[in-house]
């Protein structure tokens, strides 16, 4: 491979906003390893890819599982030699669940996808980041909306996309003295499955239902490639594309 080959991985990558980004990262030159629990739709990514002349390898793994993610980064590590970016993308929706009747293993299930899946495969790459010659790196983790503002009876997802800002500020701040960038993008009401419901209307804060706008998941793709592609020395550190008219800018 040449010299300048970038190589990107993506968690989360079978579906939805992994997949888009995969693709677009594959398209802007990055050899990129696809990171998520089932193979079928990796694979389907990969054959995607391929078809439009890019560079994919698939990488199954569990990210709220230590051992998973560490065996799949090791592999990472000997397929490319190198990592220049993570998209740390891989999550669960969690529906609208009153508190009053939140059950505590929804909860840890939540957690451990939204914010201990975060963690493990960011230090997964951190460590890799840090350890390559030429040092340094990206990661780039997907917050949400819901990381400034939460939908009603959302307290777990809420709470782990809050979460997310905290791991994406220190790790910018940690990340520093080896060339490591970290940034956050917040997306609001991509066009992919999980938001299809949106089509027909979800509960609002003043107790309605109503339907929201959504937006091109490509968007949202060519805005991970930007942040992927700047010069280590500049960083995006927090970034919101959303559907223009959704109802996020406002009192409920």
């Amino acid at each position: 491979m040449p010299a300048s080959k970038q190589f990107a991985a993506v968690t989360g990558a079978g579906s939805g906003i992994g997949r888009s980004a995969a693709l677009a990262l594959a398209n802007a030159g990055f050899a990129v390893a696809l990171i998520g629990r089932r193979a079928e739709p990796l694979l389907e990514t990969k054959e995607a890819i391929g078809l439009a002349g890019g560079e994919a390898h698939v990488f199954q793994a569990n990210v709220a599982d230590a051992a998973s993610v560490e065996h799949a980064f090791s592999q990472i590590a000997e397929a490319f030699g190198r990592l220049d970016v993570l998209f740390n993308n891989a999550g669960r929706n969690a529906g609208a669940v009153p508190l009053e009747v939140y059950e505590v293993d929804f909860w840890n299930d939540v957690v451990a996808t939204n914010l201990t899946g975060v963690f493990l495969c960011a230090r997964a790459a951190y460590r890799l980041m840090k350890a390559q010659s030429p040092q340094g790196g990206r990661i780039i983790n997907n917050g949400s909306i819901s990381a400034h503002s939460p939908r009603p009876h959302t307290i777990a997802y809420t709470a782990t996309k809050h979460a997310v800002t905290g791991i994406t500020k220190s790790i910018a701040l940690d990340g520093r003295a080896f060339n490591i960038a970290c940034s956050q993008i917040d997306i609001g009401n991509a066009a992919t499955s999980l938001t299809e419901r949106m089509n027909r209307g979800v509960l609002q804060a003043d107790g309605s239902m109503a339907p929201e706008a959504r937006m091109d998941v490509t968007h949202v793709a060519n805005a991970v490639v930007h942040m992927a592609s700047l010069p280590l020395e500049a960083n995006v550190l927090n970034m919101t594309i959303m559907a223009t008219t959704m109802p996020f800018v406002g009192r409920g």
